[in-house]
């Protein structure tokens, strides 16, 4: 079910002074016309911890994050959790063609998303085929980083999982550019470990050797400055006889 916390506000126009629009779908519709986007969203807050997409639930509903950071994960039959992805403000998700969501999303720290019901938002990209476009690239860009994910997880080293995993959140949220050299990490290193298939300690210890290496460093306990970035680019691409 749908968390009955969640914080609801009924904004006049949530999305003419939203920051994540430069980063999301949403910038498909030209400024005069944000007003009709708005209308059907439903802007909530989720506290660090809650679920607002549950696996298994009928999936009425797409969600656009507007701030904040959340994990994507599914649960196994043994209750084991397999974290299958981090997104951040701009991530539009809740595109599965299934009649249920595939999977469940939990805020890590504060997190804001504008909800759209399936129908309204549907019945508006007729009016807006740009948008609609720019949902089929979202679309397949999940395609391919559910293929990159099987590769992380099936072929590489812990080693070559971390260096990966640091170059892709160091890419998140920048919409062209170089990615940053240096970010933050919200998430813990059990969720790390969770979403490399690695243990907490086999995570923290390849950190560690890496920081040693002079490959990265750590601002503080969540931020990642990364010094090397050519390196980091050769170890995750399996160009390193490092082991």
């Amino acid at each position: 079910m749908m968390p009955a916390r969640a914080a609801h506000s009924a904004l006049p126009d949530p999305c003419a002074h939203c920051e994540a629009r430069p980063l999301s779908v949403c910038n498909a519709i030209a400024d005069a016309d944000l007003g009709r986007l708005a209308a059907i969203a439903v802007v909530s807050d989720a506290p660090p911890g809650q679920c607002f997409i549950d696996e298994g639930e009928p999936a009425r509903s797409f969600f656009n994050i507007t701030a904040g950071t959340a994990k994507l994960f599914k649960l196994l039959p043994d209750g084991r959790r397999q974290i299958t992805g981090f997104v951040r403000a701009g991530h539009f998700l809740g595109l599965a063609v299934s009649d249920t969501y595939a999977f469940s999303a939990e805020a890590i720290d504060p997190v804001r998303y504008c909800r759209f019901q399936r129908s309204k938002l549907r019945a508006l990209l007729d009016d807006f085929p740009l948008m609609e476009k720019r949902l089929l690239e979202v679309a397949a860009n999940e395609l391919v980083a559910a293929q990159e994910q099987m590769l992380l997880l099936g072929r590489k080293t812990a080693r070559e999982r971390l260096a990966s995993f640091l170059l892709l959140q160091s890419r998140q949220s920048v919409p062209c550019g170089h990615p940053l050299q240096r970010f933050t990490l919200p998430m813990t290193r059990s969720d790390i470990a969770d979403y490399l298939g690695l243990t907490i300690e086999t995570v923290s210890r390849t950190l560690t050797r890496l920081r040693s290496e002079s490959l990265i460093d750590f601002a503080s306990q969540s931020e990642v400055v990364i010094i090397d970035h050519a390196a980091l680019e050769e170890l995750a691409g399996g160009m390193t006889s490092i082991v």
